[in-house]
């Protein structure tokens, strides 16, 4: 039986800045997303009907929350596959969680873009990398970037994406404190931050920063303007930041709504360093790497 094996890579923001709310409902978003190593698994086979999910979660901050059925992205994905074709594919979806779930970090949209790119290969249907998005669109905003991957500015609700030049390769520290943020919560309340409380990153300067290789004086502008969200559910991530830093961190900061912290380290026994200083918190700690 054939079987399609798809790495679901996890996302971290370098930038995240909200420019306002939509007509449709949604946010106008400017951010520059970043895959990194990071990955759930997942396996797809054909099967003589329907679409079937089945999760290995054990070890994973929430998994016991992760639904099996059509409000799971990855099973909509396939369902997204059948309606853009008009054909009714029958797939088994197996799907071993690495990424902590509701993190910030696209776990969920980036399982969603995995078993688009397997469906498309498995069923041999010769989709470009364009329509692959088109369907990634329709499940969530971040779905387009985790099947692009890579460095990119993620405009419109995230969906229009521009590839940029690829970031350095810094080791990565993850830091998931136990508890989630939804990210229905953290937009509301932003929006109802005054206008004088948002500080914007400015975007543009940022990736002219980067494309110079100017990457100090990038971080210095580095934002994500959920952070200060979060902190009012986690107040402790401005303290673990700061360990991070400490700790010999080119960078950290909050990625997505939260409430996952990064940090940047130039080497491997640096990013064990910063995963020490915040060990015995009750958090989940991953070290990777830029991909």
């Amino acid at each position: 039986m054939m079987m399609i094996q798809e790495f679901a890579r996890a996302k971290i923001n370098l930038t995240l800045d909200i420019l306002g709310k939509r007509e449709d409902g949604y946010h106008e978003v400017k951010m520059l997303m970043q895959t990194v190593e990071l990955a759930d698994v997942v396996e797809l086979s054909k099967i003589s009907s329907g679409i079937k999910l089945q999760v290995d979660a054990e070890k994973n901050f929430g998994g016991e929350n992760i639904p099996v059925d059509e409000k799971n992205l990855a099973y909509k994905a396939a369902i997204e596959v059948q309606n853009y074709c008009g054909e009714n594919f029958c797939v088994a979806i197996n799907l071993t969680k690495k990424i902590p779930a509701a993190a910030g970090l696209a776990g969920g949209s980036s399982d969603a873009a995995a078993v688009i790119r397997g469906m498309n290969k498995l069923f041999n249907l010769k989709l470009s990398v364009a329509e692959l998005c088109e369907i990634g669109a329709q499940v969530g905003s971040d779905v387009p970037f985790c099947i692009v991957g890579g460095t990119c500015l993620a405009e419109g609700r995230g969906e229009i994406l521009t590839k940029l030049p690829d970031f350095k390769k810094y080791f990565v520290v993850l830091m998931k404190p136990r508890g989630e943020i939804s990210t229905a919560w953290s937009y509301k309340t932003f929006d109802e931050l005054p206008a004088e409380k948002i500080s914007h990153p400015p975007t543009q300067e940022i990736i002219k920063l980067l494309d110079l290789g100017e990457y100090e004086n990038a971080f210095a502008k580095f934002k994500n303007v959920l952070e200060p969200v979060a902190l009012k559910k986690f107040p402790a991530i401005d303290r673990y930041k700061e360990k991070m830093f400490e700790a010999g961190a080119k960078f950290s900061m909050m990625s997505g709504s939260g409430p996952t912290i990064f940090a940047l380290a130039d080497d491997e026994v640096t990013a064990k360093k910063i995963a020490s200083s915040v060990e015995g918190q009750g958090a989940q700690i991953f070290i990777t790497k830029i991909f």
